[in-house]
């Protein structure tokens, strides 16, 4: 290593973090994960991968917000379907409807609208990790009828519940 070069500290460099303080308005669309940060106005629709933050001094007029783990602060009018967990903070207000597999509302924030709680899904190699099982034989698996699984289209799709509750009854081998 030359001198005077140090090594750059264990970063993840599949973690990027935006963050947005101005006024802004049109189509947001992240196809890989980030992490966004808004802390002016948005007017426009967000579509995600990753976490969205909307700051408590934030306003955020959407058709639709998606992403999958989005934490409000702020105030936000429109619909949000969050994929992993929405999280209103006590500062937030939420006009609009949501649709998510983990919601945490913190006392003090004002939510109005409907709320429908998602299946917490999972792909095939996601069932695989989570049980520390080979892939092949996850496919193996559901192309048996072994393991909870709903076929969509060529692959499969496990419900989080579903496959704990499997996997609790000894069934894993």
């Amino acid at each position: 290593m030359p001198l005077g070069r140090r090594p750059k500290p264990n970063t993840n460099e599949d973690e990027k973090t935006i963050e947005i303080s101005a006024q802004m308005q049109g189509s947001l669309c992240f196809k890989d994960p980030v992490n966004l940060k808004i802390n002016g106005n948005f007017n426009g629709t967000l579509e995600m991968k990753g976490t969205l933050t909307i700051g408590s001094s934030a306003f955020v007029e959407a058709a639709h917000i998606t992403g999958d783990n989005i934490i409000i602060a702020g105030k936000v009018r429109g619909d949000i379907i969050a994929q992993k967990m929405l999280v209103l903070m006590p500062t937030s207000v939420l006009t609009g409807n949501i649709s998510t597999p983990k919601l945490n509302i913190v006392e003090g924030a004002i939510f109005q609208g409907q709320c429908q709680m998602m299946e917490d899904l999972l792909n095939p190699e996601e069932v695989a990790k989570y049980l520390e099982i080979d892939l092949p034989y996850i496919i193996n698996l559901a192309n048996e009828g072994k393991i909870p699984a709903v076929r969509k289209g060529e692959g499969w799709s496990f419900e989080r519940s579903k496959i704990d509750t499997w996997a609790a009854s000894g069934k894993v081998s």
